[in-house]
């Protein structure tokens, strides 16, 4: 394995982590607050880390995907124990352990919080906690390869182990340009985001924090009861924005070139919204009587559908209290997720229409052996590394969920609260139901129990691979026996 090169570009994260959080150094000291110098202190760290593991320049350059799973798991490793400090230094999260679960919450995204007041934060602690989301949304690698050029040919490697979906492709020959439009577009629908929101009479911070959350579909609210308190008009902004943050980045891409007809024949993206309309339709039928008023309900319904699909984890309202049809159907979106080539977790909705695909597939040829039938997407075949991959990536994702629920339920807690928590988790979601329903949180688990739950949130926005991949010991007695061949042939030469 090539550990210089895994090494540089840690480097590079940490510094590019180190910038990133000048800017609540900037909000502290608009509203004056003490919280400012913890920021000043992790900063000075992250630099000084930064320039000392990019010093010397590694002479090979070229990473295969090894190199890119390693590099991409330590790199949401290293950037969520940095970006906790802020939250332990200040005091406002006085537990180290707590003060990593929500950094790791929120660079994965997921949502999942351990405070019970998030509106004693200060403002510069807020921003950091939803900027967590926006940075972790794209990905910072993604971020790193867009203002980096790192030669080699072999940056697609990055990309492979951080974008989420069965299958990455360049939306342009090189993949640094890869990277500034998937960033272009992001920043820009964040601002337009934003633009929207403040229109609705939302404060400017408190704009640009949910419009983050969104964006990064994260979900870490600015007040207690998350959206439920704002507007009809604002809590429609999001839902929509919501929606279109889980669509996979590629169609925007197409929308820029003007091939619309290519953009709304994507067979993921229409299935994405038929799940999201027929999801709508049965919760709306299902709480009706409750609500009473048709805007209310419809409003209600699709905002939470969109949030759990997409893995945001706002809500609105306590669906806790739901029938259970609509909390059934709330788990099942939870599993499928948002679309690949966004920034949404769950197990994505391709891998599922290739999941069903193949099914269907095996059914025909029981009944019809000797024939050959091929799986479609959009008219083109998939190719059988991407169909095996995705089953590969069904039963290790049973795998790795079977054994966090095994593991958090030593604690005892009931079952509905224990299965929710993993599916909440390891999908990216935030909240689930009973004990961490949307009106609770995971304070309540052991350090331990955090600790698994910080597994499965990390290994559900890397796509589950990268980070076990990182844990497999061939790969580091593989680099030890490099480093000490390398020690004997020095020692020979000399």
């Amino acid at each position: 394995m090539n550990s210089s090169i895994v090494r540089y570009i840690l480097g590079h994260v940490l510094k590019i982590e180190a910038a990133l959080m000048l800017i609540p150094v900037i909000v502290g000291i608009v509203y004056r607050e003490d919280a400012t110098y913890a920021f000043l202190v992790t900063i000075v760290l992250c630099t000084l880390c930064g320039v000392l593991m990019t010093i010397k320049k590694p002479r090979n350059t070229v990473f295969y995907l090894k190199e890119g799973c390693v590099t991409t798991a330590l790199c949401w490793i290293l950037m969520s124990i940095f970006g906790c400090l802020p939250f332990f230094i200040s005091g406002e999260i006085p537990s180290f352990t707590d003060a990593l679960f929500e950094t790791v919450s929120g660079f994965t995204t997921t949502g999942a919080s351990i405070l019970n007041d998030v509106e004693c934060l200060s403002q510069s602690i807020m921003f950091w906690r939803c900027f967590t989301h926006w940075i972790g949304g794209m990905g910072v690698l993604v971020f790193l390869l867009a203002i980096i050029p790192l030669t080699g040919g072999s940056n697609i490697n990055l990309m492979k182990a951080e974008s989420p979906g069965p299958s990455v492709r360049k939306l342009v020959p090189k993949m640094r340009y890869t990277a500034r439009i998937l960033y272009i577009i992001y920043f820009g629908m964040t601002v337009m985001q934003i633009i929207l929101l403040l229109f609705g009479g939302m404060s400017f911070l408190d704009a640009v924090n949910t419009a983050m959350a969104t964006a990064g579909t994260g979900g870490f609210g600015v007040r207690n009861d998350s959206l439920s308190g704002y507007s009809p008009y604002i809590q429609w902004v999001v839902t929509i924005f919501m929606i279109l943050f889980g669509v996979n980045f590629n169609a925007y891409y197409l929308i820029v070139l003007r091939q619309i007809k290519k953009a709304v024949r994507m067979e993921e993206v229409r299935c994405y919204l038929g799940i999201i309309i027929v999801s709508t339709a049965i919760i709306f039928a299902n709480i009706y009587r409750s609500l009473g008023a048709v805007e209310r309900t419809l409003r209600t319904a699709m905002f939470q559908v969109a949030s759990i699909i997409t893995t945001t984890g706002f809500s609105s309202v306590d669906y806790d209290l739901w029938p259970s049809l609509s909390k059934t159907v709330i788990v099942l979106i939870m599993f499928i997720g948002a679309c690949a080539g966004s920034t949404g977790g769950g197990i994505k909705v391709s891998r599922c229409i290739i999941g069903f695909k193949t099914i269907v597939r095996e059914i025909q040829l029981y009944i019809h052996p000797k024939s050959v039938r091929t799986i479609k997407i959009e008219g083109k075949p998939v190719d059988s590394e991407t169909s095996r991959s995705v089953c590969i990536y069904f039963i290790t994702f049973i795998i790795i969920f079977t054994g966090s629920l095994m593991l958090i339920s030593i604690e005892g807690k009931d079952l509905v609260t224990n299965f929710t928590a993993v599916a909440a988790t390891i999908n990216n979601i935030g909240p689930g139901l009973a004990g961490v329903g949307p009106t609770q949180n995971f304070s309540s688990y052991t350090y331990f129990s955090k600790y698994v739950l910080m597994f499965d949130m990390l290994a559900g926005r890397l796509e589950l691979f990268p980070l076990i991949i990182l844990f497999t010991p061939s790969v580091w007695k593989e680099l030890v026996t490099k480093k000490i061949s390398e020690r004997k042939m020095r020692r020979h030469m000399r």
